[in-house]
């Protein structure tokens, strides 16, 4: 009985760990943002020691092998124009928070949410409602083909 007991506990330790591994293997926008929620805010930043808004979607996109420029000025004017109520996850949103044109971007994680990082929070998910980002909305781009996007979001390849 005791071989029968540890050979049923030695496979659920194999299976449960096979099945982390294919899950570690497969990583989303979301599992990367999760690793770095909280990184302090620095501008100019692009690494885990510190991000800017558009270094933080530099650092994720980078997790994909895409490229993007390296502002959110610039980053605001590639890939294609999206209407709010068209969100997809991986598409960037800007905002004006300087009143002097795109000064600030994130990355739209589903559900009205973004993920960014933030000058006073560090890298967060806000929602898009939030009156702050609200008022201050501009536009969103989508950057990423169709296949891209089923590998950021955990879609069957």
């Amino acid at each position: 009985m005791k071989k029968v007991i540890l050979s049923l506990f030695g496979a659920a330790v194999l299976f449960t760990s096979g099945a982390a591994t294919t899950y570690a293997s497969e990583a989303t926008i979301d599992s990367y943002v999760s690793e770095v929620t909280g990184t302090p805010y620095q501008y100019g930043g692009t690494t885990t020691a510190g991000f800017d808004c558009s270094g933080f979607i530099l650092y994720i996109f980078n997790k994909f092998d895409l490229d993007l420029p390296r502002t959110s000025q610039q980053q605001a004017q590639t890939g294609e124009a999206i209407a709010k109520e068209d969100l997809r996850e991986g598409d960037l949103v800007f905002f004006n928070t300087t009143g002097r044109g795109i000064s600030h971007a994130g990355i739209y994680v589903g559900n009205n949410k973004f993920a960014h990082s933030s000058s006073s929070k560090g890298v967060t998910v806000s929602s898009l409602s939030e009156s702050y980002y609200a008022n201050r909305y501009v536009t969103a781009r989508r950057v990423v083909s169709q296949s891209s996007y089923a590998k950021m979001v955990g879609e069957a390849r």
